[in-house]
């Protein structure tokens, strides 16, 4: 396969910027009648693929083949995984930063996400790469998030190279899962240089990739030998001004903040002074007070980096996503890093429980500002502003999921606080019409349930875009507007008994469809602050679905439950048998609970109504109605 030609990406070593396509491949600076050089020691390639396809499994047999880790070594699997969350949810939720050597050659490779909600995550990253992995299954092939990660790929002009993965499953189709990516990215408008992708067929979790399906080779080697050979090598001008701008921002207790990005050009030092240029402009002279470079799996400290390679540097005391490190003599500007805007926003308030400080270790309103403000800092995906009331932050990000990680974070670190609906951003065009986000969703069903999928979507404002069958499964697209995902899933799940999957992401801005019905069963709230007896709840199943079991600490206004009815009920959840002369306990059937339902973060933010709130502790999540009091509610609802 012939490499695809990097055309420099767009410096300027005047003070003011100057813009570039968005195509962006390699550094080169435009300087007159010199051109870059190229790094033939270093590749800088990201791993981009859906959730669960085995990308970070391919990055843990890369680092075997390599020789980070023996053969005999026992490691625990999806070793770049170390957040928590992302092992408990199988998911990467931060991108990171490894390398490997092959032949000589440092393999920078930057894992990222593969869910669309850490979008913003991805769009950052990329801008470090010149090639990317595409990691795709060899039965489900192509996926929602394929199309995400791929579009933003083949956007910044990388070379991609595509890797059929899990060809020992049962059911593989890996010949036509390559036709499908190449259908794919021709839909995707990819160059006819990104069409004329390499292709490799491996087994990750086997440890072989294969230049063709059924040869015998049983190393990652293949896969090795294929980014040397088509990834292009950065193109940079090692002598030009420093031009580094910073992608990631990491934090240490010992060093403070670390920025890390690609050196487009120059050779940066050690204690060598630096000018920061700011997204908005401004501008402040600083000292690099250490450089790094990542070896393996960790930072290497260094003298001086040169230009290509992947660096972190400490000494920008206030780096932000953006930022730019350059000469103070020479120095330059790039594109700053776009990233879609978020599109469902949640507010945070400090927990007015009367169980508040049971549970958590930081309550206090004050403490919730500054915790998210320094989010602010890091995540430039997220929207963090403080209400102009000052009751409460709003969060703003890409979706439900996006949104309750930082939350788990947060409980995790010993918060407690609460939060409301999520309600998504609402734009208005020149005109004065309301617009409002529009996601891609993607259902794959048994056929004997794709009716009543369908019905779910369009009682929740769905359009359907597509179908088709695929075997016993049907394959559902449809339209939907950000609100109607809300609780979508639950619902779907139900009526197709499980059996369902669903992915969305976020399409476009429409036309605003209307006011939609919220949930229509009601709830039922607890009438005082005691806890729950297994007598009174025996009562109260029989009336709808439970939310607490026998023993738990309640409280005046909190959800123990969902009514079968409409409407709201006040309940005694503390109702015990009153027994007399001539009876005893004893004398009674059993009672028989149903284990009550638990809610997820996501599922609970998506379960409320505008007056409920989501309590939020490190061992809790509960649900209450925003007034406690029955007495306040009643008031409420007469205005």
């Amino acid at each position: 396969m012939p490499k695809s030609a990097a055309s420099p990406r767009n410096l300027t070593t005047s003070s003011t910027h100057v813009g570039t396509s968005s195509r962006r491949k390699g550094c080169g600076l435009i300087r007159k009648k010199k051109e870059g050089m190229k790094q033939e020691n270093i590749r800088n390639v990201a791993i981009i693929a859906h959730v669960d396809h085995g990308k970070t499994t391919i990055v843990d047999r890369l680092l075997y083949t390599s020789g980070v880790f023996r053969e005999n070594q026992q490691v625990e699997e999806r070793v770049l995984d170390s957040n928590d969350q992302e092992r408990e949810r199988g998911i990467t939720i931060l991108s990171k930063n490894i390398s490997v050597t092959f032949n000589d050659v440092k393999i920078n490779v930057i894992d990222t996400p593969g869910h669309a909600d850490f979008g913003g995550e991805v769009e950052r990253v990329l801008n470090m790469a010149d090639g990317a992995l595409l990691i795709v299954d060899a039965f489900e092939g192509p996926m929602p998030q394929t199309r995400f990660v791929l579009k933003h790929a083949l956007g910044q002009g990388l070379r991609i190279i595509l890797v059929v993965n899990k060809i020992d499953r049962p059911g593989a189709r890996p010949e036509e899962v390559v036709d499908e990516v190449f259908d794919l990215m021709v839909e995707l408008e990819a160059t006819d240089e990104q069409l004329d992708f390499p292709v490799i067929y491996a087994s990750a979790m086997n440890g072989y990739a294969r230049y063709a399906p059924d040869d015998d080779n049983m190393t990652m080697v293949p896969l090795l030998e294929t980014i040397l050979k088509e990834v292009p090598a950065p193109d940079c001008e090692p002598n030009g001004p420093v031009a580094l701008q910073i992608c990631t921002v990491d934090h240490s207790s010992f060093v403070g903040r670390i920025g890390v990005g690609r050196l487009f050009s120059g050779t940066i030092h050690k204690n060598e002074q630096a000018l920061v240029i700011k997204n908005d402009g401004t501008r402040y002279n600083t000292v690099i007070k250490d450089v790094f470079t990542f070896e393996e799996l960790g930072k290497k400290k260094q003298e001086a980096v040169h230009a290509g390679d992947i660096v972190a540097v400490v000494g920008v005391e206030d780096a932000d996503i953006g930022d730019m490190v350059t000469s103070r003599e020479n120095p330059v500007r790039l594109d700053p890093i776009q990233v879609e805007e978020p599109t469902m926003a949640i507010v945070f308030e400090a927990s007015s429980s009367p169980l508040v400080g049971r549970e958590g270790e930081i309550v206090g309103a004050r403490q919730l500002k500054e915790r998210l403000m320094r989010e602010k800092e890091s995540n430039i995906s997220m929207r963090i502003e403080e209400l102009e009331d000052k009751t409460g932050v709003e969060v703003a990000g890409r979706g439900v999921l996006h949104l309750s990680v930082l939350m788990e974070t947060m409980r995790r670190e010993g918060f407690e606080f609460q939060v409301g609906r999520p309600r998504v951003l609402i734009k208005t065009d020149e005109a004065g019409h309301k617009l409002e986000p529009i996601e891609e969703a993607t259902v794959d069903a048994p056929s004997e349930y794709a009716g009543k999928a369908i019905e779910v979507f369009g009682s929740a404002g769905g359009e359907m875009a597509d179908m088709y069958q695929r075997g016993d499964q049907t394959h559902l697209v449809f339209k939907i507007p950000s609100r109607g995902t809300m609780g979508l899933r639950t619902r779907l799940l139900n009526v197709t008994r499980g059996e369902a999957t669903m992915f969305h992401h976020f399409s476009e801005y429409g036309p605003y469809r209307g006011d939609m019905g919220g949930r229509k069963n009601g709830s039922m709230i607890s009438m005082s602050t005691e806890k729950s007896v297994a007598y009174a709840l025996d009562a109260l199943q029989e009336r709808g679905r439970l939310f607490v079991g026998p023993g738990e600490d309640c409280y005046e206004g909190m959800i123990v439950g969902e009514s079968a009815k409409e409407g709201d009920m006040v309940v005694n959840i503390a109702k015990s048998k009153q027994l007399g002369n001539q009876r005893s306990s004893g004398a009674d059937k059993a009672i028989s609970l149903t284990p009550p339902i638990s809610f997820t973060l996501e599922e609970a933010l998506e379960y409320i109504e505008d007056d409920e709130l989501v309590e939020v502790t490190p061992k809790s999540i509960r649900l209450r109605k925003r007034m406690l009091s029955a007495t306040d509610r009643k008031k409420a609802s007469k205005k």
